[in-house]
């Protein structure tokens, strides 16, 4: 096992330790169950007792429904599959949640329609399908992009948006596995800093900044290959076949040092849209 400043991160074209007669059988069976499970919707149950994370601190889900409690018109963008905003105990009565993937669409509406919450269907790009100054509330768990003067146009004044997302070089040592080393420019994609320079350029007031990396292990191939299914961006086009050689080193670097180590990377920002706006200078 590793230590706390970081695992051992081999090259995929290292040798790897030689693999006990049963480990190719053991292979066999933890990658065909973990391509077989469905990988829809953002429940990620499966990976119990197989890979664990570290939670953020803030606790974001608690947070969120905090101020969901207390919202007029609520809006969750990148809702996936519905579960987090579900979580919520008391949802406002105009609630507004988007999604881009079919599968997650389907499971959201399903999971949130009872709830009296409506899931509306959008592209990848802005704009959001809804009117300047429609919410006091919006919220968002990772999401894809934050298209910040979207944000801003459907807050109304005093409004408040509230999101975890993706920091950087999130889950690299895992990347770089099957990858091999990223550029400088890839590592500092999404650094905090620069979240902060969107919003306020965006005419919003940053009022809550945070980051953490969080450590992660994975205990057996199986929670790899599954990890890789679900969160299509990782390693983009994963499949089995074609990443055959570096998922079956890594399965004997598993058996034989125990659980690959990697260091997940979070942020939490809370920015309010200005009750006026700033007079320009003349």
């Amino acid at each position: 096992m590793t230590g706390p400043s970081g695992p051992r991160v081999p090259s995929s074209q290292a040798p790897a330790p030689a693999a006990p007669a049963s480990s190719g059988a053991r292979f066999d069976a933890l990658v065909a169950e973990a391509g077989a499970v469905s990988v829809d919707g953002w429940d990620f149950s499966w990976l119990d007792g197989r890979a664990t994370e570290e939670r953020p601190s803030w606790g974001y889900a608690q947070a969120m429904a905090g101020r969901m409690a207390h919202a007029r018109a609520a809006l969750d963008i990148d809702t996936g599959g519905g579960e987090v905003l579900a979580s919520a105990p008391v949802l406002p009565a105009l609630t507004v949640a988007t999604e881009s993937w079919p599968p997650n669409i389907a499971r959201a509406t399903a999971l949130l329609h009872p709830r009296g919450a409506a899931v509306v269907a959008v592209g990848e790009r802005p704009p959001l399908p809804f009117g300047d100054r429609a919410f006091d509330l919006v919220v968002s768990r990772h999401p894809v992009t934050t298209w910040w003067e979207e944000i801003a146009r459907v807050l109304e004044p005093g409004g408040v948006y509230f999101s975890q997302q993706v920091g950087p070089a999130s889950v690299f040592e895992l990347i770089e596995y099957f990858l091999g080393p990223r550029t400088a420019q890839e590592r500092g994609a999404r650094d905090p800093r620069r979240a902060r320079e969107a919003a306020e350029a965006a005419g919003l007031e940053v009022t809550d900044l945070r980051a953490e990396r969080l450590r992660m292990e994975f205990r057996d191939i199986g929670a790899v290959v599954y990890f890789l299914r679900k969160v299509i961006w990782m390693v983009p086009g994963f499949t089995v076949a074609g990443y055959l050689p570096q998922l079956r080193s890594l399965h004997r670097l598993i058996e034989t040092e125990g659980p690959f180590v990697a260091h997940s990377s979070r942020f939490l920002i809370e920015a309010r849209k200005p009750e006026k706006s700033p007079t320009p200078l003349r």
